[in-house]
This record gives structure tokens, sequence and C-alpha cells, in this order.
């Protein structure tokens, strides 16, 4: 009986989040430094598209950036990494979310290559490891993540920012931001601003970015009185079901708008059975909203997690009510 002949491992692949610009930055900044094919994906994505990798036999080299990892998905994130190493891939986790020390620990401990500081997004995080093997532009694009997940007066960042005229910086970053949210649903444009920003190519650069953002903040400044007119309150926060947009855009207004120091908003996902919850916490929130998320939307059988000021959730239909309940009477407990 002849030997299995072995299939040589040659594809770089890299795997991030697709929902913001620190996701889609890192994903850029990787394929600039090692060349490869590029996955996006949701949170909820994260575990399907690394479980389709195990039997993956011409896989060398997996970076998976800015996807956080909540408690329900966090032992079997372990165990397929750790699934991928045995069969000798070599495997890079970049992300600033914040994670339970005894993953990092396991991880670790199968030989996963981490990257993980919580004061600095993945970007910064990605371009600070591989420098050497970036261009100039690439210190751009770090930045433009960086401002877009309010991190640009963190250590790194704001050496980065230093370098760009400020208002340069920030249009640049708003116009890939409205880009890539506007785009959520047409995952081949997303994987094209992968490709321009590693080509550097800056956003204005990109055709018809700066119109498609014109009609995204028209958009948004009708969110304004839709907010107005359907939020309620309770002691602690600001909450309200979007139709019609996209959670993320509308959250800030429902913070700002209800004079809490934090704001929920919440999309049906009628393919997903679940809703999909964006939370945002004000300057003077002084509880770190990712980690109490993490743990309360477990108890609500979905997952969630983030940053102190900046976290998201993913709630069965039929629980957002109690979860947003208890989320209000913790923030009571916790104040």
């Amino acid at each position: 009986m002849a030997a299995k002949k072995s299939v040589k491992k040659t594809k770089v692949l890299c795997i991030s989040h697709m929902e913001d610009a620190d996701g889609i930055s890192s994903a850029a900044l990787i394929r600039e430094a090692f060349g490869g094919d590029t996955i996006l994906v949701d949170y909820p994505g994260l575990m399907p598209a690394i479980e389709s990798l195990v039997h993956d036999e011409k896989l060398k080299t997996l970076y998976i950036c800015d996807l956080g990892l909540a408690k329900n998905n966090q032992d079997k994130f372990v165990e397929v990494l750790s699934t991928l190493r045995k069969r000798k891939v070599a495997v890079t986790y970049i992300d600033h979310h914040d994670i339970d020390p005894e993953i990092i620990k396991k991880l670790e401990k199968a030989k996963v290559k981490i990257f993980h500081d919580i004061n600095e997004c993945t970007t910064v995080q990605v371009y600070d490891a591989y420098k050497k093997k970036l261009s100039d532009h690439s210190t751009f694009v770090a930045t433009c993540a960086a401002i877009t997940d309010y991190m640009e007066d963190r250590p790194k960042g704001a050496k980065l920012l230093q370098i760009y005229d400020r208002q340069f910086a920030l249009i640049s970053a708003t116009v890939l931001t409205y880009n890539i949210v506007g785009h959520q649903k047409d995952p081949d444009y997303l994987l094209y601003l992968v490709e321009m920003l590693a080509e550097s190519k800056y956003p204005h650069e990109i055709p018809n970015t700066f119109e498609f953002a014109q009609i995204q903040v028209g958009k948004l400044a009708e969110m304004i009185a839709k907010v107005k007119k359907s939020l309620k309150t309770m002691k602690n926060l600001g909450y309200m079901e979007i139709t019609d947009a996209g959670a993320s855009g509308a959250v800030n207004f429902v913070l700002g708008l209800s004079g809490k120091d934090v704001g929920v908003a919440y999309k049906e996902r009628i393919d997903h059975g679940i809703y999909a919850v964006s939370i945002r916490g004000s300057k003077s929130c002084k509880i770190h909203l990712g980690r109490m998320v993490n743990g309360l939307s477990a108890e609500f059988g979905g997952s969630g997690g983030g940053h102190d000021k900046a976290c998201g959730a993913v709630i069965p239909k039929d629980k957002i009510m109690p979860f947003i309940k208890e989320f209000n009477a913790r923030l009571s407990q916790k104040a």
C-alpha cells in the first residue's frame, strides 16, 4: 500500500473583524507584510471560520486579528488553535479586547504567538510588531484605525497621529468607517478595501468613498430625529431598538440624547433569531462595560464583550428585554 503523499503547506491566511476600520486595517497590514488571503467575519462568525480550517492541509500560517473572545467560545477557540498547532500551522493572535488571563496562558502553552494589549488598537499592534516589513504608509492606516476605535490618545496611537495633520487623519478615518459600515452586506467590497489599503491607498484615492460617505452622513442625520422619538430610559441607561440602520451607527446618539452614562442600541438579525447589541459608555462611566457584558450575555445564552466604554453582544431574541433590565440593575450595583 502506497504511503499517503504529504501536501506542501503554502497557504497564508488572515481572519479579521469585518465590522470596523480596526479589523479591516489589521487585515490590510497583514496582507501587506505577508501576502496571502483574507477572511472577514463578525464575532459570531469567528468559530465557524477557524473550525473550517482544521482539515486544510495546505494551511501554513494563520493570523487572527481584532476578534475578541467571549465566555461561550473561548475554550473552543483554544481547542481549535491547539489542534492547528499540532498540525504544525503557525498561529498568531493579535487583539486588544479584554481576555481571561487563563485563556492567554493556555494559548501560550499551545505555542500560539500572542500580541495582546488592551491599551492599543489591534492595527497599531500589527504595525508595531511587523513595521520592518511594512511601508511608511502603514503608519497612516494604523492611525485611522486608532481614531475609529477611540484609541488615538494611547501612547503608540498618539505617537502615530502626530505624524499627520489631525483633520486630514480624522476625515480619512471617518470616510473609511462610513464605507465599512455601509457595506456590511457586500463582503467583496470589504475585501476590496483591504486590498486597496494594503496597496498604500488613502481612503480618498479609492473611487466613490467620499460620495458614499456623504450618503451615510445623510442617513445618520435622519437617525437623530428617530432616536429622539423612540428612545427609552432606565435609571442607568438609555436604550432603543433599531429597525432600518445598524445598531453601531445609532448607539452614540442613544448615549448622548439619553443623558445617561450608558447607551444601548439593538437590531434584530432575523436570519439568526438574535439581536445584535451595541453598547457605549460616556467618559464619566467608571465601569468596564466589555467585561460586565461578557459575563452577563453568557447568562442569557448569548455572547459579548469588548472595551471599557465600547462593546457589543449577541442576545437571543426572546431574552433582549430581560438582558437590558439586568444590565441596568448591575450598573446600579457597580456604581
